[in-house]
């Protein structure tokens, strides 16, 4: 079985399970942070020992994107997703019997490269996908891999505290090996389109980032809404503690609340495949810069209010960042489909760069100013993602008036002919619907024969 031989309803299925393997892998790196005080005095660990856990981890991930994900162009997908979610389920059986920090660490860096599954998900999602229905469907995965993001430290701290943390490790192994296994049976062999070498495919990767302005302006805008994002959930814990004087649990009560505008994607990406990716980007980054700024009226609520207001802006920057994600994958894996695993390591190594930004800009600025600098700082990105997103829109009419001018006769041109990019209509013009033909119109201002 190929991807062109699958129906919708089959690719609808298998879509489905790509959704939980992207959810469950991605989880995997998430795990561990509110395991951290069990695990620091399981193993008898110093702060600083347990604050290298999920570093690493996240480490393994950001390299796992950039060195991993280009072999997605060069072989089978289903493959490589098999033999990762095998390595990602015995890392994670591995992890829970680790009796010490070296051990520990070194296997949660293999942890986060084994994670990039994920990543090799989504451009297999696109795919498979119908024709028209891929912003859909990337979408759908989209959501099952934010879903993991959101909910893994809510889940983890739960199971931690009943069962104890390698417990949560064993429990996500199994899950892991069983999503694999379905995987196995359903998912088809792809076609491999390159046969450049390893060394090739990550030279090749220059020249991408430099042939396609479009890839450029997509990943610095998600980019940017990422410093927003991760500027927020960095910082959030922390405020909701000095402010309110809630736990981590309420925290995670806002993650669920996030996670509400996630499952939104899959109508962003339908979206995208209806109206075009470049308005979904623009709403998105609206959405995400409208979202924090309502977070300025905060001190004048009485508390309730605030917290209902944070959990608001919650839902709606959640829902305007993965509603830009989705769009721009569908933006970048239309430029070129037999680079989509090259194209999709370049997006995400800039997003992951805007997430470690987010993180310590977000740390820095809360100090400094309190929230109010973090709320200004998400504020500013995602302005900045909102202009470049207009700007190429703005290019993109500039550069189709400079070719209908061109392709306009130097006489119509002279003469002060007015030509539409389309054909008029009765829609355009309401001299061609009834009455008099106009004076103002094409065809009686033309200059006469001589």
């Amino acid at each position: 079985m190929t991807p062109t031989s699958l129906s919708t309803r089959d690719a609808g299925w298998i879509i489905f399970i790509l959704a939980l393997g992207a959810g469950f892998s991605v989880a995997s790196i998430y795990y561990a942070q509110p395991l951290l005080p069990l695990m620091g005095a399981n193993l008898h660990l110093t702060v600083e020992g347990m604050g290298l856990v999920p570093t690493l981890t996240q480490a393994g991930y950001a390299l796992g994107i950039l060195f991993l994900l280009p072999l997605g162009d060069r072989h089978d997908r289903r493959r490589l997703i098999l033999v990762k979610s095998a390595l990602l389920a015995l890392l994670l059986l591995l992890c829970s019997l680790t009796g010490q920090l070296s051990s520990l660490l070194v296997v949660s860096l293999l942890i986060g490269m084994a994670a990039t599954m994920a990543q090799d998900i989504v451009p297999a999602a696109a795919i498979l996908a119908p024709a028209g229905k891929q912003g859909k469907m990337v979408g759908t995965v989209m959501t099952g891999l934010l879903l993991g993001i959101l909910l893994s430290r809510t889940v983890s701290g739960v199971v931690g505290a009943v069962f104890g943390w390698r417990v949560m490790y064993q429990a996500a192994a199994v899950s892991v090996a069983l999503i694999g296994l379905v995987m196995w049976r359903v998912l088809p062999r792809f076609a491999v389109h390159s046969t450049l070498s390893y060394p090739q495919l990550m030279a090749s990767m220059a020249h991408l980032w430099q042939r396609y302005p479009a890839l450029r302006r997509a990943a610095l805008a998600q980019g940017a809404l990422s410093i927003a994002f991760s500027a927020f959930w960095s910082t959030l814990a922390v405020m909701l503690s000095e402010h309110y004087h809630m736990g981590s649990a309420v925290a995670g009560g806002f993650g669920i609340a996030g996670a509400a505008g996630a499952l939104a994607a899959p109508l962003a990406g339908g979206l995208a495949d209806k109206f075009g990716a470049g308005k979904v980007t623009q709403m998105g980054a609206a959405l995400v810069t409208l979202s924090f700024a309502l977070m300025f009226v905060l001190p004048l609520l009485p508390v309730h209010a605030q917290l209902a207001l944070i959990a608001l802006s919650a839902i709606g920057f959640d829902l305007g960042l993965q509603s830009s994600l989705v769009a721009h994958q569908n933006l970048v894996y239309g430029l070129e489909p037999q680079a989509r695993g090259r194209l999709n390591a370049l997006l995400f190594t800039v997003v992951f760069i805007g997430m470690s930004l987010g993180s310590v800009l977000g740390s820095k600025l809360y100090v400094l100013a309190g929230w109010n600098g973090v709320v200004t700082l998400a504020v500013i990105t995602g302005a900045l993602a909102l202009a470049i997103r207009l700007l190429e829109n703005a290019r993109i009419l500039a550069a189709g008036t400079q070719r209908i001018i061109k392709k306009t006769p130097l006489r119509l041109r002279r003469s002060g002919v007015f030509l539409p990019s389309q054909p008029l209509t009765p829609c355009d013009g309401q001299t061609l619907s009834r009455g008099k033909p106009s004076t103002s119109s094409v065809a009686n201002r033309l200059p006469p024969r001589r």
